[in-house]
């Protein structure tokens, strides 16, 4: 059946058009990689680490994301949320996954150093409605995939309780106050089993909804909350 499809219907790069695959070697390769910032100040950070100086109790320890929100990594991003093409969660985890191999970056050693035994892979939620609506949760589909593919637990540990306007639409005022209060820990999650998180979004652009996911998460025991985007 997926042979018929795939004459029928050929899989077409997101990048450059070409059959064969929907994200071919190419493109992959020119997913513009920069140097990681604080996600606080926005300044550049070693590993992504979050300035001593930055330093708030309820705030990210980190953020690490793959690439620039532009050119393949944007339609690859773009196609997977509005296009519902969810094989591209798989090949954007792939991604990571050997981007982590070669380079070890900070967050993967953090994650070595207890074996991964405490940490959780928990993604940013969408409001009940526009997740029925869109029929899946892309930021769910790359920390499932990302969960197993590091050993590590998966657990949809916050619920956002308040449907809230796109963010897309807003400015970083705008987007701070649109988030406020929107989210609450999950019903029978409990953090003290894993007090580490790697919180899961696709595109980290003001982070204010991270942050407030960050502020929910240590507010209820978590000890260390790492922000990781598949671009910003």
């Amino acid at each position: 059946m997926n042979l018929i499809l795939d004459l029928l219907f050929p899989k077409k790069c997101v990048g450059c058009k070409k059959e064969g695959s929907y994200f071919c070697q190419d493109c992959i390769r020119n997913i513009l990689q920069t140097d990681l910032v604080c996600p606080r100040c926005d300044r550049l950070a070693v590993g992504g680490q979050t300035h001593p100086i930055c330093r708030r109790r309820f705030d990210l320890d980190g953020l690490w994301s793959l690439g620039i929100y532009q050119d393949s990594l944007k339609n690859a991003i773009q196609k997977l949320k509005y296009k519902g093409i969810k094989e591209l969660a798989e090949i954007l985890t792939d991604i990571i996954i050997e981007y982590f191999a070669k380079y070890q970056p900070f967050i993967l050693d953090q994650i070595k150093k207890t074996r991964g035994v405490g940490w959780a892979v928990i993604p940013v939620p969408l409001y009940w409605w526009r997740e029925n609506n869109r029929g899946f949760n892309q930021s769910a589909l790359i920390g499932q995939s990302l969960s197993k593919k590091l050993g590590l637990d998966y657990c949809e540990g916050i619920k956002r309780i308040r449907y809230t306007r796109p963010q897309v639409k807003l400015k970083g005022k705008q987007r701070k106050e649109n988030i406020r209060n929107a989210f609450e820990i999950s019903p029978n999650y409990s953090l003290s089993p894993r007090p580490y998180t790697l919180l899961i979004d696709d595109v980290w652009t003001t982070g204010s909804t991270m942050r407030e996911c960050c502020y929910v998460l240590k507010r209820s025991g978590a000890k260390k909350v790492w922000a990781i985007t598949l671009a910003r």
